[in-house]
């Protein structure tokens, strides 16, 4: 019954996907839903945009380990980071009304920097997506007997299918119903386990007394380590190609505000339920802990839940990396149609060749994720790898040509290049835990000593002038 169930409500989504396909009709359409999301669509995508094997997965079971300084990245920096966009980038890129936000680095800085820029966004999607993946297989595992390969090739021909009919809108559209799922879902897990452990009190009592520390020790190296994890996705996530399209796809900029900052508040607060839930099931299960951190929250429902608490909770499961799922993968395809290869064959080709490259683009993006799916399987990992790549090179240039009139090309380069050369240089060599720190300074230092020396020659097109 459970099994049926999940193939149901599969097939459900590829059917509103399929649906959503007769929404599109050029690459805006397909990119940005055409610009026309109400509030409540706009949200519950910026909502389920890492609401997925992270946070319900990953997030969980470091969180057993490390307590709440082990989860400061996600989900506190993944609402941080909706917040801060709100408060700061949101306004000026949105008035830009451009498709990706490689076009924003065009806008500011030219071609070329849009270039490098795209080239350097691309690749921190592979291993995002390829988390998601691996997640999903997990999941479908946990019911089936399907392997964990097949659970990949499975769970990316899914997601890609829905993806590459409807684009934006299919995505929308379903993060909808698949954020109804999850809260409802989360919430009668969070409900079983406080009933089974007795209320909140007894778990409070058996908890570790790490489990609700939110201040790191009063050391030096206790506060970089705590700031480094806020960043992570706090900062590294604001130049996202998958953040931007969420938020400029609203129907006007206000919605788009408010879009952030429901999604921000929604995030942080469903985001604390999996942590909960975790801490109950390992104190109720402690056998089932050993045996899988990161499968514990799945295993405890299929043994010790009745029926329709599986249904829930595995709806909402599959919901949540769905909607992770199917934003990497527009994403980098976005990027590569847009950036790099309109720019090469735009004057020979019409939107409707695009919008078909476009769907090409999102083919292959699963298959290099679903390749790099055999190097790492730690789900944590290869989310925060994606962020970090994108913190140490993009968000100091894109932060500086919004707010700094002084911003040049060439500052903006050697940001991106020198930030993420500097921060490949001590990961190679392991200099320590936050290497990403070091890598975000070299990108600061790069950008002010940069247009300093090679200032811009003449006043370009500027989002704050």
């Amino acid at each position: 019954m459970l099994l049926t169930s999940i193939l149901i409500y599969l097939v459900l989504t590829v059917a509103v996907g399929a649906w959503s396909s007769r929404l599109v009709k050029n690459s805006n359409d397909f990119v940005l839903a055409g610009r026309s999301l109400p509030l409540f669509l706009s949200a519950s995508a910026l909502f389920a945009t890492w609401f997925g094997s992270e946070t319900i997965f990953g997030a969980s079971s470091v969180y057993l380990e490390e307590g709440l300084l082990g989860v400061m990245e996600d989900p506190f920096g993944g609402a941080l980071c909706l917040i801060l966009f709100g408060l700061f980038f949101l306004r000026p890129m949105y008035r830009m009304n451009v498709l990706t936000i490689g076009d924003v680095f065009k806008k500011i800085y030219g071609g070329r920097i849009s270039l490098i820029a795209s080239l350097f966004m691309i690749p921190a999607y592979f291993g995002y997506v390829a988390a998601q993946l691996v997640a999903l297989s997990l999941v479908l595992g946990a019911v089936t007997d399907l392997t964990l390969m097949q659970g990949i090739v499975m769970s990316g021909a899914i997601v890609v299918f829905y993806t590459f009919l409807g684009g934006m809108w299919a995505i929308s559209i379903t993060d909808f119903i698949q954020t109804t799922l999850i809260v409802i879902g989360l919430i009668c897990v969070a409900v079983m386990i406080y009933q089974e452990a007795g209320g909140f009190q007894t778990i409070l009592d058996k908890a570790p007394p790490e489990s609700f520390q939110f201040f790191p020790d009063a050391t030096w190296d206790g506060w970089i380590t705590y700031f480094g994890a806020w960043i992570i996705l706090g900062l590294g996530s604001i130049p996202s190609q998958d953040i931007y399209q969420r938020v400029m796809s609203s129907k006007s900029e206000k919605v788009a505000v408010q879009s952030t900052f429901l999604a921000g508040i929604f995030y942080l607060s469903i985001g604390l339920l999996p942590l909960f839930i975790a801490l109950g099931a390992k104190i109720l299960y402690p056998e089932l802990y050993l045996e899988n951190k990161q499968m514990l929250l799945p295993s405890m429902v299929l043994q010790h839940a009745n029926l329709p608490i599986q249904v829930l909770f595995f709806g909402a499961l599959i919901s949540a990396i769905m909607s992770t799922t199917s934003s990497g993968l527009l994403a980098p395809a976005a990027i590569l149609s847009e950036n790099i290869l309109r720019p090469l064959f735009g004057k020979n080709l019409q939107d409707k060749h695009f919008l078909w490259i476009l769907r090409v683009n999102v083919v292959l993006v699963a298959l290099v994720a679903m390749i790099m799916t055999s190097f790492k399987s730690s789900i944590y990992e290869l989310v925060g790898g994606a962020s970090i790549l994108m913190l140490v090179s993009l968000f100091v240039p894109l932060t500086a040509g919004l707010y700094w009139k002084k911003a040049s090309t060439i500052g903006a380069l050697l940001s991106m290049v020198l930030g993420m050369l500097s921060y490949a240089l001590v990961e190679f060599y392991g200099v320590n835990e936050n290497n990403h720190l070091l890598g975000l300074l070299s990108s600061a230092l790069s950008m002010i000593l940069g247009s300093y020396i090679f200032p811009k020659k003449h006043q370009a097109s500027h989002a704050l002038s």
